[in-house]
């Protein structure tokens, strides 16, 4: 089984967690800035220092292969306030990237929006306040302008992972947990800003695709004879997927999901949504002309009935085994036997990315593209002064099987258009500072030099073969 000629093999990185430089050139501040001074742990400079260091990093996608990246823009670089004066040395800089790849022959993909609100943005409320949808509509009508060099775009990055995280485990700022009202309100508001924003992309006529990122993790009963544990899987299903899929793939919110939704507000005491009629028009509006979507897929969860008070602790230092998922009036997260975790508790589980395709193959057939933009495993690497690379058989492995499950969806009819492997180069992770490494390339954070590791030869193999390689592969002359 090959992949297609045009096929894509990329890299994903996205701002806030490669280019640093967060006070550079008039950049304004995002919600994390604050966050991480105040906890006191780890910041996003120098990251990768993508901002002065891209062409060393679009050299490298070349040289191994790669032909597209995702990129996102920093709303804050181009409106420092989220709305109103625009920093042109910002403008001036997502020029030059983008002429940059155009030079190494490098796709770019590139997100509006990567979890990085400016600073007034979500001081004011964030996705929770409708104005702040007009603020994101105008920021991106300006880059669709601005940036005709770009032909694909992205809306917003993961909305699960951003509605979730803020107001259910507590992990994004504000740190609020166990608070469903407003996180399916912000599912619900992330939903209508990508849409009003593919409604007005759609309406200046551009020659490029607009799509969305949705972070889809398969959730499956973890006996699948237990009814309660059928049930534990849709109440979580619908929390982590099944909102976003019915919003901006069908355009609307079915009887069951909105059932699904009201039970798990109602155990919880807490309010229902507001979703106004409008709101619904400009779903359809939008899902009807959506070229692509984009899944992000690490781990799959495997769901038991549970009836208790919530209780989260997220592994963000790669202790194994210290996560713990209770939400009261959906279930417990628990561990399949025979299917092995990562240092984060994350199950690898291959089948869950073919399902997820399958789902999305057959539940929304009027998406006819797809996109895996984030996929990888990650590790806790480092590099002695002896090493020329880093030995990285277990990511290989990894990828090796996903792959092959991307190879079985695409043989058993889903259009899937390219990969993008998280990460392009080890960067800066909002949980987990610089501990986790997903790169293709190691990064010395204090020296800043790349070094390709395993995966990267094995990665190049792929993209010129375009077939999946043998797990080993020969590094004859390392760099």
């Amino acid at each position: 089984m090959k992949f297609p000629n045009d096929f894509i093999f990329g890299g994903a990185t996205a701002a806030y967690q490669v280019e640093g430089a967060t006070k550079a050139d008039g950049k304004g501040r995002v919600l994390w800035d604050g966050y991480l001074e105040k906890q006191g742990r780890f910041n996003a400079d120098p990251a990768s220092d993508f901002y002065h260091r891209y062409p060393e990093d679009l050299a490298l996608s070349k040289q191994f292969g790669l032909n597209a990246i995702r990129v996102s823009i920093a709303w804050s670089r181009i409106f420092p306030k989220g709305y109103g004066a625009i920093e042109q040395r910002g403008v001036d800089y997502y020029h030059k990237l983008f002429a940059e790849c155009a030079k190494d022959g490098i796709e770019p993909f590139v997100t509006l929006h990567h979890f990085d609100s400016p600073e007034n943005i979500y001081e004011d409320g964030d996705w929770l306040n409708p104005a702040n949808i007009d603020h994101f509509v105008d920021y991106a009508k300006f880059c669709f302008k601005e940036f005709p060099e770009v032909k694909y775009w992205i809306t917003i990055n993961e909305p699960t992972s951003s509605a979730v995280q803020q107001y259910v485990t507590g992990t994004f700022p504000p740190n609020e947990k166990y608070n469903f009202h407003k996180t399916f309100q912000a599912e619900h508001n992330l939903n209508l800003a990508h849409a009003r924003v593919v409604n007005a992309y759609k309406a200046m006529h551009l020659a490029g695709q607009i799509g969305i990122v949705h972070a889809l993790q398969t959730v499956y009963p973890l006996d699948p004879a237990s009814a309660g544990d059928q049930h534990a899987a849709d109440l979580q299903d619908t929390l982590d997927n099944r909102v976003f899929l019915d919003g901006t793939l069908a355009g609307h919110y079915p009887d069951e999901t909105l059932q699904l939704m009201r039970e798990i507000l109602v155990a919880n005491r807490q309010a229902d949504i507001q979703i106004s009629n409008a709101d619904e028009a400009e779903l359809q509006e939008a899902a009807d002309q959506l070229d692509f979507v984009g899944v992000n897929y690490y781990f799959s969860k495997f769901m038991k009935a549970y009836n208790g008070p919530s209780e989260t602790v997220h592994n963000g230092t790669g202790k194994k085994g210290s996560s713990i998922s209770r939400l009261q009036g959906i279930g417990e997260s628990g561990l399949r036997p025979g299917v092995p975790v990562t240092d984060w508790d994350w199950p690898i589980y291959p089948k869950g990315l073919y399902d997820q395709l399958m789902r999305i193959h057959q539940n929304y057939p009027n998406i006819k593209n797809l996109y895996i933009t984030e996929n990888g495993l990650g590790l806790k690497e480092s590099l002695s002064p002896d090493q020329h690379t880093i030995q990285d058989d277990k990511r290989i492995d990894y990828i090796q099987q996903h792959m092959n499950a991307i190879l079985q969806a695409m043989q058993d009819g889903v259009n899937v258009k390219g990969y993008f492997i998280w990460s392009l180069q080890d960067q800066f992770s909002w949980t987990n500072g610089y501990n986790k490494r997903y790169g293709l390339f190691y990064v010395d954070f204090d020296t800043q030099k790349r070094y390709p590791k395993k995966s990267a030869y094995w990665f190049k193999e792929m993209a010129e073969t375009h077939t999946v390689p043998a797990a080993d592969v020969t590094i004859a002359n390392p760099l």
